[in-house]
């Protein structure tokens, strides 16, 4: 007889992260039926590789006597793939405030600012997806929805490119802000 595992153990908390991943890949996938009309919306524009430069924290925890500061040196590596139409997916693994190894699984679209230059833009992206990974007695609540260590997010971000170098300043809720820069190809 099969039984589904019970939430809050590891196999629980594997499954229902893959039940997500799956739900975004599928959200990604049922793209507005603008993307969908052309045959090409699936093909690869270019792919990015980035990493965290810089966090900042709005409030450290420190400063409200709620034990050590946050963690500001996320380790991030991430990568996104975009198409011609600026839809993108992506996935990034970094170390949380809390400094707990996470997960974030996103797809999102890009809006172009300016072109000043023909190998110059400025944009503004807006991603969401599910993030996997708040599970501390300090960190569960630092995400509003967590249902074993994992819950909806949604990160506006700004950034420029120039050539193959880009840089992005994300804005993680009400926390802080998070300054990343990456090669795409």
């Amino acid at each position: 007889m099969f039984r589904l595992p019970r939430p809050g153990t590891s196999h629980g908390r594997r499954m229902s992260f893959a039940a997500c991943l799956l739900f975004v890949i599928s959200a990604v996938l049922a793209l507005p039926a603008q993307a969908q009309e052309e045959a090409s919306w699936l093909q690869l524009k270019h792919t990015t590789i980035y990493t965290s430069l810089y966090t900042h924290h709005f409030n450290e925890r420190s400063d409200r006597q709620n034990g050590p500061e946050y963690n500001n040196d996320q380790n991030m590596v991430g990568i996104e793939f975009h198409n011609p139409y600026r839809w993108l997916v992506g996935a990034t693994w970094f170390k949380n405030s809390y400094d707990e190894p996470t997960w974030y699984v996103y797809g999102g679209y890009e809006f172009l600012l300016a072109r000043p230059f023909d190998n110059t833009e400025f944009y503004a992206k807006l991603t969401g997806g599910i993030l996997h990974g708040y599970d501390g007695d300090e960190s569960r609540d630092a995400i509003p929805v967590n249902y074993n260590d994992t819950g909806p997010a949604i990160l506006p971000s700004v950034g420029t490119r120039v050539g193959p170098v880009q840089a992005d300043v994300t804005l993680f809720g009400t926390s802080g802000l998070l300054f990343t820069g990456g090669v795409s190809f």
